[in-house]
């Protein structure tokens, strides 16, 4: 026999008595200990149809879902979250600033994953209070007046924060997953879904289709029983441009073959566009360039163009993760442009939109 086989028996138990599973709080403890105010319910699900009726065409301001890349220090998102609320009575006319609170990141390989998960920074993986600061976050921004986003990586973190999202992004490397098309056909809240990695918008169009017919999978309900989930189907989705492969697709060209492709789909033909990542070509500094092309193309007439995504932070570029010496402020993920550049484009955005 194989020695390696022949010992697997041995070490294994060993390995799994090394690392006992440790307990969360199920979905309905963490609602009912940091609740919504009926007030507070209103409002989101009030903002909830304000984004509806954007991505329908019935509303002409264009969706601007803005913030930090992720979310590591919940006192500066506050802060982030308090300049974005008072600046956005100043563009409400022509935008509707919808704020990030990303407390999940898709790794490549290894890495942070994000305030859900290890909200010490530390790697002692805290989850169970990571839920709790991620909650309590996300309830201070939104009674800020300000609709929140996340993208939804894991699909069991979203029992514990869906009453709170306005706007769920789909990431690239999950928009093809069943698992997250289940997801969003039952969520409220619109949904974004991002084309893949390398460019494709096709995966995307199929998770629109998907998302918007109601499914049946495996679920948990709040007191964390494992249940049958039963879905209505969600026409609110969106795809959402990202570029691909260092390669942008933000163009007018590129948007004009994505509105054709959901036409003929039968898709709405509305849609987003990610001024980061590879539309950026990885510099946060180009994400300005790219805004005031959308910009250009919705003052000429585009009107598939309804929303827009930005990483932002109180101070611009990035930071090495060592919670020894963190700047306040500044992204531990991918760069962000700064808060002042942030402000003058959301500015000169609603003032060329008028």
């Amino acid at each position: 026999m194989n020695a390696s086989l022949a010992a697997a028996p041995l070490t294994e138990p060993l390995r799994r008595a090394a690392n006992p599973a440790r307990p969360l709080p199920t979905p309905g403890e963490l609602r009912r200990e940091l609740p919504l105010s009926p007030e507070l319910a209103a409002r989101i699900e009030a903002q909830r149809q304000a984004i509806h009726e954007i991505l329908a065409g019935h509303d002409g301001r264009l969706l601007v879902v803005v913030g930090p890349c992720s979310i590591h220090d919940p006192e500066a998102a506050l802060a982030y979250a308090r300049r974005l609320a008072a600046l956005a009575p100043q563009v409400e006319d022509r935008l509707l600033p919808v704020m990030r609170v990303y407390v999940e990141k898709p790794r490549t390989t290894v890495g942070w994953k994000g305030l859900a998960y290890d909200p010490d920074l530390d790697g002692s993986d805290d989850m169970a209070r990571g839920l709790e600061v991620s909650r309590r976050l996300m309830r201070e921004v939104a009674e800020l007046g300000l609709p929140v986003a996340t993208e939804l990586l894991q699909p069991m973190l979203a029992p514990y924060l869906e009453d709170l999202l306005s706007w769920v992004a789909i990431g690239a490397r999950t928009t093809e997953s069943q698992l997250h098309r289940e997801l969003a056909s039952g969520l409220d809240a619109a949904v974004g879904f991002k084309n893949a990695t390398g460019g494709d918008i096709g995966v995307a169009l199929d998770a629109m289709r998907a998302a918007a017919h109601p499914h049946s999978h495996f679920g948990l309900d709040e007191d964390g029983r494992p249940v049958v989930a039963e879905t209505d189907g969600n026409p609110h989705t969106q795809l959402v441009l990202r570029g691909g492969y260092g390669e942008p697709n933000y163009q007018a060209a590129h948007v004009q073959a994505a509105r054709h492709a959901l036409e003929d789909a039968g898709l709405s033909p509305r849609l987003m566009v990610d001024c980061s990542h590879a539309n950026a070509r990885k510099d946060h500094r180009r994400q300005s360039e790219v805004l005031l092309d959308v910009l250009a193309q919705r003052q000429a007439g585009e009107t598939a163009l309804a929303g827009l995504m930005l990483e932002s932070h109180l101070h611009e570029g990035k930071q090495p993760l060592d919670p020894g010496r963190l700047r306040h402020g500044v992204s531990v993920t991918d760069a962000c442009i700064g808060w002042e550049t942030t402000e003058h484009l959301l500015l000169t955005a609603a003032e060329r939109l008028r």
